[in-house]
């Protein structure tokens, strides 16, 4: 139930097929749409119902796969409830079906730089490592190449999660980067957002691991309802704070893993980290933490951090030209994530940001965006007024002479957004001088204007090495 555009069906609908179930992919899209995974699909025998769902699919079902966005409410699995069918995601079967250890990755920001540093690390050590979840990389796949004694890094969303919840799962090894506000187009408040992601820990046994940051307000406290053992990783810019637990400190003497009993162990320095922004330091410093508690050497964190330069979509420089340089960071969904990519460059940005609205607030954004940008461009989405308005706000709140507004008429804030994509990366060129920085990192979700938010940073890569 729900084939997705961009791989989200397509592992499962062939894994399955391939152990010899009689497949049915129904989608609300039409064939047009999903051309791409219907084709990636062609050899095998699977039947088609797309451009709706029929009651009669669901009701003679034996197993239904669903789409983690599927709501569990769905009228369609209520029938299929009622028929006496199972209701299963992929990542619920991968769950049942791994024979290796799984160690899941969640949180709002960084989680997927975190789960391929995590990964990286994990590889000098144990070179038959498995990378998957939510990084378009089908687990269920992935299942012949693993053995009982393979690690598996997962990057899990709070939609996956609520499904392993659902069936009473979590991996044995678990870490949750932070909570901001996130899918509030989903979910009605917080709490239950924050609910659906405390999911990767709550059902582990008293063996379970469990990896938070120290520093975060929320996530902190659910170290009392974890079943088995909590470490830390914590920002310590100053001098270690007291060993609590076992921490993975970071800051300005780099990264210092403290073992339960006091003793300190140097893993590296700040400057072999390698990915763009200082908020990477938190991402590195968290999938640190969980390596070395499972048995990764600090010497095996070090060589993987030399060879780690980041992920496609965050923060990647796509090309310089004339002294510009393009970077696209389209994964940066929320308000957060933009900041922190705003925060990660002293180079005077022209930032190109908007989108649809994930019923989000986007004061904060508004505010980093007047003190931080040289100029911005908004593309058109649901999301696009609220932030006008809020820009036109926070302009005022500085000083209209100051640096970064020197050249307060190129604001968008006061004029249209862009429908035509390619029209708004034009005009943030022109708005750039050379040693100057066009960001793509929108802190709105991309829908209406692309399929999902890889197309929108593919599509800016195309057109960005057009010129």
């Amino acid at each position: 139930m729900g084939l997705g555009v961009h791989g989200g069906g397509l592992g499962v609908a062939r894994f399955l097929a391939q152990q010899g179930a009689h497949v049915t992919v129904t989608d609300l899209r039409n064939a047009e749409q999903l051309q791409g995974s219907i084709d990636a699909l062609a050899e095998l025998p699977i039947r088609y119902v797309l451009g709706e769902h029929r009651e009669q699919d669901f009701a003679q079902a034996e197993l239904v796969v669903k789409n983690p966005g599927v709501p569990a409410s769905s009228r369609f699995l209520q029938i299929a409830r009622a028929s006496g069918a199972a209701i299963e995601t992929e990542m619920t079967l991968f769950f049942r079906l791994c024979p290796g250890p799984i160690l899941g990755v969640t949180g709002t920001k960084g989680k997927t730089t975190t789960t391929l540093a995590l990964g990286a690390m994990l590889r000098e050590q144990f070179p038959d490592t498995v990378v998957a979840g939510n990084l378009r990389v089908s687990a269920l796949e992935q299942l012949p190449k693993i053995g009982p004694h393979t690690p598996v890094a997962l990057e899990l969303s709070s939609f996956a999660l609520e499904n392993l919840g659902e069936a009473g799962l979590s991996p044995r090894h678990a870490l949750v980067t932070n909570l901001s506000p996130d899918h509030l187009d989903r979910y009605a408040t917080m709490h239950e957002y924050g609910a659906a992601k405390r999911q990767i820990f709550l059902h582990q046994g008293a063996d379970g691991l469990l990896v938070l940051n120290r520093r975060d307000a929320t996530t902190r406290t659910w170290a009392a309802d974890a079943p088995g053992q909590v470490i830390w990783f914590d920002h310590d810019d100053e001098q270690a704070a007291p060993v609590m637990a076992s921490t993975m400190h970071y800051g300005q003497r780099g990264l210092i893993w403290h073992a339960a009993d006091g003793q300190a162990e140097h893993i590296c320095e700040q400057a072999d980290v390698r990915v763009l922004g200082a908020h990477n330091y938190t991402n590195v410093a968290a999938a640190a933490a969980l390596a070395r508690a499972v048995g990764v050497t600090g010497a095996n964190i070090r060589r993987a951090l030399a060879g780690f330069t980041g992920v496609e979509h965050r923060l990647e420089l796509v090309r310089e030209l004339a002294g510009v340089r393009f970077v696209n960071d389209t994964a940066a969904t929320v308000p957060e994530a933009a900041i922190a990519a705003l925060d990660s460059f002293d180079a005077p940005i022209v930032l190109i940001c908007g989108g649809a609205d994930k019923r989000l607030a986007l004061d904060a954004f508004a505010r980093a965006i007047a003190e931080k940008a040289k100029a911005v461009v908004l593309l058109d989405g649901t999301a696009t007024p609220k932030l006008q308005a809020a820009l036109a706000t926070a302009v005022l709140q500085f000083d209209p002479n100051s640096p970064a507004l020197r050249r307060r008429g190129e604001w968008a804030g006061s004029g249209q957004a862009f429908t035509d994509f390619e029209a708004a990366i034009r005009a943030a060129r022109a708005l750039a001088a050379p040693g100057e920085i066009v960001l793509l990192s929108p802190g709105c979700a991309s829908f209406g204007m692309f399929r999902n938010e890889f197309h929108r940073g593919e599509e800016f890569r195309r057109i960005v090495n057009q010129f």
